[in-house]
């Protein structure tokens, strides 16, 4: 994957990025790169974005531009299953009630990960779409990750994972 990002466009084939994790704490979070190198603007992309590329096309739509995440793992910097990390831009606009998803570990795939699989899609069809973001879909993602802590456990974590893993299968 990492020569496919490579051939694919100059820049390297990581991406990280600082996002925010456990306790509030900031922490940079790879990924394979899926956009051209030195891409500026919005921190959400959606689907006809022309900064990322065909191979990060592919890898965003099957999720393997996340498997550097296994590293943050390893790191203590994240988990498997948690409440994704926001870039610290999103996390500065958490009411108070939403900052209890801090108070754990971030992890690779969380419920709001598999309810929105096609984020973004629905993204494309925003006119603002940071907007939409920070008032539509960050909220019920939130509300979603606060709803997953007060279940959380081995059973429930089990669970998310092969929903995850189906819902990258079957699309």
């Amino acid at each position: 994957m990492a020569a496919a990002v490579k051939l694919s466009s100059p820049g390297p084939a990581l991406f990280g990025q600082v996002r925010v994790g456990k306790g509030g704490r900031p922490f940079t979070l790879y990924k394979f790169r899926s956009m051209r190198a030195g891409s500026d603007g919005m921190k959400i992309t959606s689907s006809g974005d022309g900064r990322v590329t065909g191979v990060g096309r592919f890898l965003r739509k099957t999720k393997l531009d996340e498997i550097p995440e296994l590293f943050n793992v390893l790191r203590g910097d994240m988990s498997f299953v948690g409440p994704r990390p926001e870039v610290p831009e999103y996390v500065e606009r958490y009411r108070p009630e939403w900052r209890r998803v801090l108070d754990v570990r971030p992890g690779i795939t969380d419920p709001a990960t598999i309810r929105f699989r096609n984020e973004e899609s629905i993204l494309a069809e925003a006119e603002d779409k940071d907007a939409y973001y920070v008032d539509a879909i960050l909220p019920e993602k939130l509300g979603l990750n606060l709803e997953y802590l007060e279940h959380a456990g081995f059973t429930s974590d089990l669970a998310v994972v092969f929903r995850t893993l189906a819902a990258i299968v079957v699309r």
